[in-house]
């Protein structure tokens, strides 16, 4: 992994010098930095995103389409600095260009390199371990499946023990089910046929895993246990650990990483700043619009839920003649008699959204997130649909995984609201920061302009 890093980090550095050298542009500082900076950003993004974890249970193609979007968003904070720092026109266009698609192929060479000599080195048995799986279910073919399919991993399943009978002699992804947990309990010199022997039984067979432990505790054969997590409906589950005691994550996101909250605050912060720049014009028209064409003030403040369940505040344009804060409020509908004369096109757009970028340059909620939802709504469906609230470990967002999907405007019936909450969890378990990138893209093409949105 450290020759992975090492690599990641000197790659960009010197594919640009060399890419400058051949255009015949003079290496001076700027160049110098520009290269220092890619590769370490490329570094930590890789790292964000998880790619030097579990990298050899990976496709080769997951594991290069990590590194691409790592690349990607790379790219995404060079530009940004260079719009805040106005210093991109020093630069040579031809040559920056070229190392931007230069780069992931020869990332994605000296990978695939790498993999294939594994492979190949394995396929003609340098240093494989010999594998036994015990229990021939789901869990027990799955391990199987994913070892045989990762051939850099070395792992080779040879034999299946199970207790069923009727799955003795059967082939299982090309491996035999040789005998039953007896029958390997009563050999001999288990070590000698097997390198390592996988237990994988369901969690209610306690006694059969603690008899043959102890069987197995009078070999040196290494010993795996896999715990049967797949019966329980997770949310990112990991496992660590608190003094030696093994611990599983049941409700967890990758959010809760240290490294990654701070690479999403950074990239709320900077977008937020670049955005809020960008929009000031569109702003201030839209502010002198709500005071000409109705009375009352031109933000609306709501309280909603934020990270944790923690009441904040919500800024939006107001688009409607009433200000519904606490109790019974209902939401938006199609022909509204409470929206004012632009409020439907506001709301209709997504312009009336256009403050909460204040929201998110204060840190009370992020760019992409699951929408806030008024506080009543909140208490009404956390007591109807399952995991509600588990909306509410990360901080809310102006746009989401929902709202992309479709999932915009008036929920009037439980299932539509399900619906979106199912989408929320599926953003909360899979975030990454290419995730963001692409729900904010998608967002630009095709977010702004809902028919749902009343």
């Amino acid at each position: 992994m450290w020759l992975h890093r090492v690599l990641d980090a000197s790659i960009p550095f010197f594919l640009l010098y060399l890419v400058g050298y051949l255009y015949g542009i003079r290496w001076d500082n700027k160049y110098e930095s520009l290269g220092i900076l890619g590769g370490l950003l490329l570094l930590i993004t890789n790292q964000s995103l998880g790619v030097y974890s579990q990298w050899r249970g990976r496709t080769l193609f997951a594991g290069i389409k990590l590194v691409v979007q790592s690349w990607i968003i790379t790219w995404l904070v060079l530009l940004a600095i260079a719009f805040l720092v106005k210093d991109s026109e020093r630069f040579s266009r031809i040559v920056v260009m070229s190392w931007a698609f230069s780069t992931p192929l020869v990332l994605f060479i000296y990978r695939f390199c790498y993999r294939y000599a594994l492979g190949y080195m394995h396929a003609r048995g340098w240093r494989v371990t010999r594998m036994a799986i015990i229990g021939a279910g789901d869990l027990g073919q799955r391990v199987c499946n994913t070892l045989l399919k990762a051939r850099m991993l070395g792992h080779q399943p040879i034999a299946f023990y199970d207790d069923d009978p009727q799955k003795l002699g059967w082939k299982l992804h090309g491996v035999p089910v040789v005998g039953t947990i007896d029958d390997l309990i009563a050999k001999d010199q288990v070590s000698s046929e097997y390198d390592e022997i996988y237990i994988a039984l369901p969690l209610r067979s306690e006694a059969r895993i603690k008899q043959l432990l102890n069987a197995l505790a009078d070999s040196t054969v290494t010993v795996k246990f896999i715990p049967d997590l797949f019966v329980f409906d997770l949310l990112h589950s990991r496992m660590t650990d608190i003094g030696g005691i093994p611990i599983v994550s049941v409700y967890d996101s990758p959010l809760n990483n240290l490294t990654n909250r701070f690479f999403k605050r950074i990239e709320d912060i900077v977008l937020s700043v670049i955005i809020l720049i960008l929009i000031s014009p569109m702003m201030l028209a839209i502010a002198i619009a709500i005071k000409w064409t109705s009375p009352g003030p031109v933000f609306f403040k709501q309280r909603r839920y934020g990270l944790n369940g923690k009441e904040i505040l919500v800024w939006k344009f107001r688009s409607m003649n009433v200000m519904e804060n606490d109790g019974l409020i209902k939401q938006a509908q199609k022909g509204d008699s409470r929206l004012t004369s632009i409020g439907a096109f506001l709301r209709r757009t997504s312009l009336d959204e256009l403050p909460q970028f204040f929201n998110t340059l204060t840190g009370r909620m992020s760019i992409v997130g699951p929408r806030p939802h008024a506080r009543d709504h909140n208490e009404l469906y956390r007591k109807l649909i399952q995991k509600y609230m588990l909306r509410h470990t990360v901080k809310p967002g102006i746009t989401g995984w929902a709202q992309i999907n479709g999932l915009r405007g008036e929920t009037d019936t439980l299932e539509k609201m399900e619906k979106r909450v199912q989408f929320d969890l599926y953003y909360i378990d899979n975030w990454s920061l290419w995730m963001d990138m692409k729900i904010i893209l998608l967002t630009i093409v095709k977010g702004f302009i809902n028919e749902n949105a009343y």
